[in-house]
């Protein structure tokens, strides 16, 4: 485990794009579902491509309203075609910059569904890769978005949270409870090199569980986030960790 990759989610409103490109190594592009548009999808796609950072779609439920974090009741194949549309917009916007998209990587509410269900998340990434045989999906490690991106043979990578808390099943903790985001430097740093050198994360209950995630995930919303991201990657390679896209070789 001597490489990791740094991902982050981008193109969603925040001042922190541009700065964070020069850091990670893969960005998930909102693609105008819960937030994003034209605009935002070219400048991303641009500046990625000038810092050779892969870029990969991050379609959400189109609900800005609620950027995309609300549950929404919809037919699996209403889902499916409103993501493909969405990684559609994307291409058109990133080829304008001479950027390929490689993978798709689902936001919010919709994500947290097909973390849980992977009937729906096997449809959603069916019609992703019969649209773009060579698409790649990042997914939540241990969740059911790893089955159903393996059973459709694409090119699979898992990711992990550094600045999320994680309940003693391995799970996410709902935004919505106290301390679901981690805020103090040293917790988010020590998070990383855990999962980084060992393959481990360390829950809320102080519970470790074992994780496959080769690419760690970084809220450009998150406090401090830039700084929070160079210190996560001089860590790494301080330690002699090569931190590069997983989905260099895709």
């Amino acid at each position: 485990m001597n490489t990791i990759d740094l991902n982050a989610d981008l193109g969603e409103g925040y001042s922190t794009d541009e700065a964070l490109l020069g850091i990670i190594t893969t960005a998930s592009i909102a693609c105008g579902g819960h937030a994003g548009d034209d605009d935002t999808m070219r400048a991303c796609a641009r500046v990625a491509r000038e810092k050779g950072v892969i870029i990969g779609a991050h379609p959400g439920f189109p609900d800005r309203e609620n950027f995309g974090r609300v549950r929404i009741d919809m037919d699996p194949d209403d889902i499916a075609y409103e993501v493909v549309d969405q990684v559609e917009r994307l291409i058109v916007n990133a080829g304008r910059e001479g950027a390929n998209v490689r993978f798709v990587k689902l936001h919010g509410a919709l994500a947290n569904m097909a973390a849980e269900d992977e009937d729906l998340a096997r449809t959603v990434y069916a019609a992703v890769r019969d649209h773009h045989p060579n698409f790649g999906v990042l997914a939540i490690d241990g969740t059911a978005q790893v089955p159903a991106a393996e059973s459709l043979q694409m090119k699979l990578v898992s990711e992990a949270y550094a600045d999320r808390a994680y309940d003693r099943k391995g799970m996410l903790v709902p935004r919505t409870e106290a301390g679901a985001v981690l805020i103090k430097r040293k917790d988010v740093l020590a998070r990383c090199l855990l999962l980084a050198k060992r393959g481990e994360i360390l829950s809320r209950e102080g519970r470790v569980f074992e994780s496959s995630a080769r690419s760690i995930c970084i809220h450009g919303d998150t406090k401090g986030a830039v700084a929070l991201v160079q210190g996560i990657r001089d860590t790494l390679e301080a330690e002699g960790l090569t931190v590069e896209s997983a989905f260099a070789q895709a």
